[in-house]
């Protein structure tokens, strides 16, 4: 009994919606058909302000009977619909024509008929408002072409001004005679300016190719600064919906975006120097970046040739006044006129006249780093001279010994400087050429080559200045070597040698070091390269202190120590205010100087008996090369005979080298700690002033 109630429920309500349906569908039925009649009698009557409503009710009243098309009738309600639309799109054509004729510069003023014409376009196929849109438009600025044609006077370059001035008219016309008539969300006023930029880029392009010839480099910077100019204030008034196919955020003001003071535009107003720097890189959010000074990145060669003779020109000036007025004292100043263009690199261009600039930009600076900087480097003397031992104890405190000048030594200083400051110039420049290039040509900008330029600059720089000190030095060793060391007989103060070569590291350093004060890391380069140098020679010139007697030796260690104090004390030696050396210097100085002592400390050794010399050898030179054995034992004075035993000592005294070594010479014991050698260094002193 319930399962006959329900389903009577059931079948009631079924036919309860089948009813509403039915009736809902009538009503639609009876709503298109009348709707449909009132379309078409509209239309006829141009009635296009109740069109627009009544049309979008049709239509969408029409979507509902998409399943009911088989249906005659309702398939020719629909036919009835779409030629009302045809006829619309028609007829709404036409009557835009004849208010606005694409032949003939009159044109009708608004109606309120075009006005309700464009609601109803906004209904119909979108294809019927870009039509209108297109027709206004090109019939707005029918009079631009005519008025700037190419072979018009204020076609050119240097009028460029009144095509702009020219569109500012146009769009206070516009507003005041039509802003109402078209809707907001058409954006008019933006789409004339946008159609405008299309059309002077085109035309621009025209006339300069015509006339080439005539392009000038301020007259090109004179107009493409004014056409950035105006493209800013584009983005300033629009936001670009019409160039992104997107609709405005929000709706756009009906007052006129052009109604400002002309007077701020006046081409007098500006400094003329000002035509001779392009405008500022165009912010990124700039829709319109382009829109019309695209058309000046075929010329920008008359920019490119322009900066290239500039700077060549500047190169040549320099060569000059270094001929006529000397080297310059100055410092990185000097390289930072060597490209006074260097801010003006990203603001033409982002393709490739970029990637030319960047090229001519390489060009001179390679020129700049060898003209004016290696170029100017003074020459070191192929002539050598000798000093003998008299001579050299005969050397007054103070004299000169450099082949340098105390001028040659800051020139030297000063390229420097100027050079490091062009590295790091350069690497800046490479840094904002590809921030501002065009991502797809970033690998074409490569300035490594230029910046191993000056890197190389740099360390001639320095080697010269290490040449100069060590040359200085040289004759001191030179002397060193052939005094009669086996004939001393008392140990006294440091040998003149040693004063000799303290006076040429006192005379040198500070100069450098003070001629370096704003780049100290390559000072501290040139003290360990001048270490790194001086050590390794002065250790040379030991071995050829032979034969040693037991005195001389231990005067030799003194000057070692006294050498060892200067070197430690080299980095701030003359200076007032003492800074502590670097680490890495330190280790350098105590490294080399120890293994002198170590030297020195062996040959004072007895070599009797032969086990324990060995043993004592090994055990402070940590070196397992025979030669340097042999060398020890030339300065120690041996016979020929008592050097093969010594050596064949030597070698069976060598430990066997570990598995997994390369077998060479050299052995892993360490050297006496720094403070353990200081010690001993105190203790020869202490007996040295017994003995004295």
């Amino acid at each position: 009994m319930v399962k006959e109630i329900t389903r009577d429920i059931k079948q009631l309500d079924h036919a309860k919606r089948h009813l509403t349906t039915s009736i809902t569908t009538l009503n639609h039925l009876h709503m298109l058909a009348g709707g449909v009649d009132s379309l078409e009698a509209m239309t006829r009557k141009r009635q296009y302000g109740e069109v627009a409503n009544l049309l979008q009710g049709v239509v969408n009243v029409l979507e509902h009977f998409h399943k009911y098309m088989g249906i005659p009738q309702i398939r020719q309600l629909s036919e009835r619909v779409k030629a009302a639309q045809s006829e619309l799109g028609t007829q709404i054509l036409a009557d835009f024509e004849e208010a606005f004729p694409s032949q003939g510069s009159r044109s009708g003023g608004p109606s309120n008929v075009l006005r309700d014409a464009c609601l109803v376009a906004n209904v119909l196929d979108p294809r019927i408002r870009q039509e209108i849109i297109k027709k206004f438009i090109r019939q707005h600025l029918s009079e631009y072409l005519v008025l700037f044609q190419e072979n018009q006077d204020v076609a050119w370059l240097d009028k460029i001004d009144r095509r702009y001035a020219w569109l500012k008219r146009q769009l206070v016309d516009y507003e005041e005679k039509y802003g109402h008539m078209f809707p907001e969300e058409w954006c008019m006023t933006e789409r004339i300016a946008v159609e405008f930029c299309h059309i002077t880029r085109v035309e621009l392009a025209k006339v300069m190719r015509t006339r080439a010839k005539e392009i000038e480099v301020k007259l090109l910077l004179f107009a493409i600064q004014r056409t950035t100019n105006f493209e800013g204030l584009l983005a300033k008034r629009f936001t670009g919906c019409t160039l992104t196919d997107k609709k405005a955020d929000s709706p756009l003001q009906s007052t006129n975006p052009f109604l400002e003071d002309e007077a701020a535009d006046d081409p007098g107003s500006e400094k003329e120097e000002d035509l001779d720097r392009p405008r500022k890189p165009k912010a990124p959010d700039n829709p319109f970046h382009g829109i019309v000074s695209k058309c000046f990145e075929p010329h920008l060669y008359v920019y490119i040739e322009s900066q290239d003779r500039n700077l060549g020109e500047l190169i040549d000036r320099f060569v000059a006044d270094l001929r006529a007025q000397g080297p310059p004292k100055a410092g990185p100043e000097e390289g930072g006129q060597c490209c006074p263009c260097m801010v003006q690199c990203s603001q033409l261009s982002t393709g490739e006249p970029m990637i030319a600039l960047s090229t001519i930009f390489q060009k001179y600076l390679r020129e700049y780093a060898w003209k004016i900087l290696s170029g100017n480097l003074p020459k070191t003397s192929s002539s050598s001279g000798g000093l003998t031992i008299s001579s050299l104890l005969k050397e007054k405190e103070g004299s000169e010994a450099a082949k340098f000048t105390v001028d040659e030594l800051c020139l030297i200083c000063s390229i420097l400087s100027t050079a490091e400051y062009c590295l790091a110039t350069t690497q800046q420049l490479e840094e904002k050429l590809k921030e501002k290039v065009d991502k797809v040509l970033v690998e074409r900008i490569n300035l490594t080559g230029e910046m191993d330029t000056f890197s190389t600059v740099i360390s001639n720089s320095i080697q010269l200045l290490v040449q100069d000190l060590d040359a200085a030095c040289d004759p001191a060793l030179t002397a060193m070597s052939k005094m009669p060391w086996q004939s001393v007989e008392h140990v006294g103060d440091q040998s003149p040698y040693v004063t000799s070569v303290i006076m040429h590291i006192k005379q040198n350093v500070p100069i450098i070091r003070d001629n370096l004060a704003s780049t100290r890391k390559y000072f501290t380069q040139f003290c360990i390269k001048f270490t790194n140098s001086f050590i390794p020679k002065f250790i040379n010139h030991l071995f050829r202190c032979k034969p040693i007697s037991m005195v001389g030796a231990e005067q030799l260690l003194l000057d070692t120590h006294s050498l060892k104090t200067v070197l430690l004390d080299l980095p701030s030696i003359g200076s007032q205010v003492h800074r502590k050396a670097p680490a890495s210097y330190t280790k350098i100085v105590v490294k080399g100087m120890t293994r002198a002592e170590m030297i020195l400390k062996v040959v004072m050794a007895p070599h009797e008996p032969a086990v324990v010399f060995v043993d004592n050898y090994i055990k402070l030179l940590a070196d397992g090369n025979p030669e340097t054995f042999q060398k020890i034992l030339d300065m120690k004075g041996l016979k020929r005979s008592e050097q093969s035993n010594m050596l064949d000592l030597f070698r069976q005294r060598l430990p066997t080298p570990p598995s997994g070594s390369d077998g060479g010479p050299s052995l892993s014991f360490s050297a006496p700690t720094p403070e353990q050698e200081s010690s001993r260094i105190r203790r020869l002193e202490k007996l040295i002033k017994k003995r004295l």
